[in-house]
């Protein structure tokens, strides 16, 4: 099948989406899947629109993305749930063979005591936040006690340094009070625009959760306290992301949040000095990214798990059987004014068949994997069945077929040609999905996380970004061949 994507694109896009149709035609009677255009995400290419100002992961500054792996359920010194990240070092051949470092409350620095039920590692984030040119680990722990008070939850910023984390690292923020259970999701970004970052988190409270900001520069425990962004009543964010919606200079927020009586997606900015949102919806969803999908310059926003507000009139996405991806599209002078258009497995050239409860956009990544100055969607389908196999998962690399069109793309799963492992029931791959270029050869790579493999130890699915295509060797990074302990559901939380 050809793919419809704008023929007046860069050549260079042209080849690697007809390499993505290419690999895609190869699982056919496989795992059931057909064919369309493909493209997948950036670190190392010049910063989009859409990028916040920016985080790279690379918390050793030896010029490789580095992959936060957030193992929550993680048993430590036989502290069931104590958790901790595993941080995978990139390298010249990428994730899996340069070795990884456990980075919990039992690490050297590092503030906190192990124990069970801390769920370190429940959200995971990258940011240079002391501004000292190294990428700081930035992970929460909302089920911390503090002072006997259960789940008042903390969130650690461990310094990154040519020593790696050697310089240990600081509690940035801590709940309230019992059950506050803070840093369910981070996020970071210029959002003030004094050229630091800033650190987004939410913060339970009794009638619903307030999403909270501590500006930077963040060098101390003591330095600033964070200040409310909004409060959502009887709910919650579900998800953040960051980019420069309305062409301010100053990044702005994506939030996409469920509550009992109102839900909904919406960006929020301080253009001027207060907070405020300026492009809502009813729809909300379980994962956002902000991206340049159709290169024209102005960041894009993309919406997976899309479901309506049961209070609203209307939704974009009428056709959600399997899961459906909303992409908003940015214009020049209009943030967030270029029109919309929805993606499911039953969009033409979209890979797979739509089914009831796949999952198709539980997880999204955003970024440009052929460096063509078009970002690309990497989809996540934890729940998709391959073949007889359910909940096998799969993910999708999709690209713009133009403003206004729904994204094309194939996708993969276990059982597809050059792709590590047979597709298992349970194995959930695309739970989590992320990009970075891991091997330094500045097309950046793709990471799929399966916290169902081998029997829910879990493990990471590394997809580096060939320069002439048709398809890269996935390989599988697992916790026993990385040679760590306690891991559970290893790939459920990665790093953004």
């Amino acid at each position: 099948m050809g793919s419809t994507a704008d023929h007046t694109r860069r050549p260079a896009r042209n080849k690697i989406l007809a390499a993505g149709a290419l690999c895609a035609a190869t699982v056919l009677g496989v795992a059931g899947l057909t064919a369309g255009g493909a493209s997948a995400a950036s670190a190392a290419s010049a910063a989009s629109a859409a990028e916040p100002s920016k985080l790279r992961a690379d918390y050793n500054g030896d010029g490789y993305v580095d992959l936060a792996v957030g193992v929550p359920g993680a048993t430590v010194g036989g502290k069931t749930k104590a958790g901790y990240v595993n941080v995978v070092w990139g390298g010249a051949s990428g994730l899996g063979k340069h070795g990884s470092v456990n980075v919990g409350q039992g690490t050297a620095g590092v503030p906190g005591t192990v124990e069970g039920g801390d769920r370190f590692g429940t959200a995971v984030h990258s940011a240079d936040l002391n501004g000292d040119g190294y990428s700081d680990l930035i992970a929460s722990a909302p089920g911390e006690a503090i002072d006997d008070t259960p789940d008042v939850g903390t969130i650690s910023v461990i310094w990154g340094s040519a020593g790696g984390f050697a310089k240990g690292g600081i509690t940035a923020a801590k709940g309230g009070a019992e059950d506050s259970r803070i840093g369910g999701a981070l996020s970071t970004g210029d959002y003030d625009g004094d050229g630091t970052q800033d650190l987004v988190f939410p913060i339970v409270g009794e009638e619903g959760t307030s999403t909270m900001m501590r500006p930077g520069p963040i060098t101390s425990a003591t330095n600033t306290s964070p200040a409310m962004v909004e409060h959502h009543q009887f709910g919650g964010p579900r998800a953040y992301a960051s980019g420069d919606f309305d062409g301010d200079g100053k990044d702005d927020l994506a939030v996409t949040y469920k509550g009992m009586e109102i839900s909904g997606t919406h960006v929020l900015g301080k253009a001027s000095g207060e907070w405020r949102d300026f492009w809502s919806t009813g729809d909300y969803g379980t994962s956002v990214a902000a991206g340049d999908f159709d290169g024209d310059g102005t960041a894009d926003l993309a919406l997976g798990g899309v479901t309506p507000n049961p209070e609203a009139d209307s939704t974009h996405c009428e056709d959600r059987l399997g899961g459906a991806v909303l992409t908003v599209y940015g214009k020049q002078g209009a943030a967030l004014g270029g029109g919309a258009a929805c993606t499911t497995q039953g969009s033409p050239e979209v890979g797979g068949s739509p089914e009831s409860g796949d999952n198709f956009g539980v997880t999204l990544a955003a970024a440009n994997l052929d460096r063509d100055g078009i970002d690309e969607l990497v989809v996540g389908g934890d729940a998709e069945a391959v073949g007889s196999a359910a909940s096998a998962g799969t993910y999708w690399i999709l690209a713009s077929a133009g403003t206004g069109k729904a994204l094309v793309g194939p996708a993969y799963s276990q059982n597809s040609a050059g792709v590590a492992g047979t597709a298992e029931a349970g194995d959930r791959l695309g739970a989590q999905v992320a990009a970075g270029d891991f091997n330094g050869d500045a097309y950046p790579d793709v990471a799929v996380g399966a916290p169902g493999e081998d029997t829910a130890s879990g493990g990471v699915w590394y997809a580096p970004t060939p320069k002439d295509g048709p398809n890269p060797a996935v390989v599988s990074v697992t916790p026993g061949k990385l040679g760590i302990a306690g891991a559970s559901e290893y790939g459920a939380v990665l790093a953004r």
